[in-house]
């Protein structure tokens, strides 16, 4: 199975999210990882879908997805051409004899240490999906209270921006 990471570019409305996972549950193809957020133009929100499957599959994605009339444009974010994140809070229960250990771990990754209490830490780290992979495994030898993922996030590289495709 083939991974795509697809940049969808959607009009800001209500009920934009619901249609488009909508196509996905429909059709019954899984949705790995999911983002949304508003533009720099608040008439735009993107999201990042990953997906995975056979390459007929992906292409029916997004052709499905093309049809769809809150969708303004499709980009598939290829890593050769694309920066894309994801970001983790980890909260991992922290005696002061494992505190500095898991300190040392979070500072190899350049993960911050965002909130302290008596008994854990809490670490935020952003990076590539196989960074914070690592960055997990390496915690494993801990006790992990709990652990949220954003899911990924991109944009393709180089000067184009959203103007781009509202003009055409």
């Amino acid at each position: 199975m083939k991974k795509m990471v697809l940049s969808i570019l959607v009009d800001n409305t209500a009920g934009v999210l619901s249609r488009v996972s909508g196509l996905f549950s429909r059709r019954g193809y899984n949705i790995t990882s999911l983002t949304v957020g508003e533009t720099e133009n608040p008439a735009f929100s993107r999201m990042t879908v990953v997906v995975k499957g056979e390459d007929q599959t992906l292409e029916q994605i997004r052709k499905q997805l093309e049809k769809l009339e809150d969708v303004v444009e499709i980009k598939e974010l290829k890593s050769d051409n694309s920066v894309c994140r994801e970001l983790v809070l980890v909260k991992v229960s922290a005696d002061p004899v494992q505190r500095q250990s898991i300190i040392a771990v979070a500072d190899i990754f350049r993960a911050k240490i965002v909130d302290v209490a008596k008994e854990s830490l809490m670490i935020e780290l952003t990076g590539n999906q196989s960074k914070i992979d690592a960055f997990l495994n390496l915690l494993e030898g801990f006790k992990i209270l709990e652990i949220v993922r954003t899911g990924l996030t991109g944009l393709t590289r180089g000067s184009g921006d959203i103007a781009d495709f509202i003009e055409e």
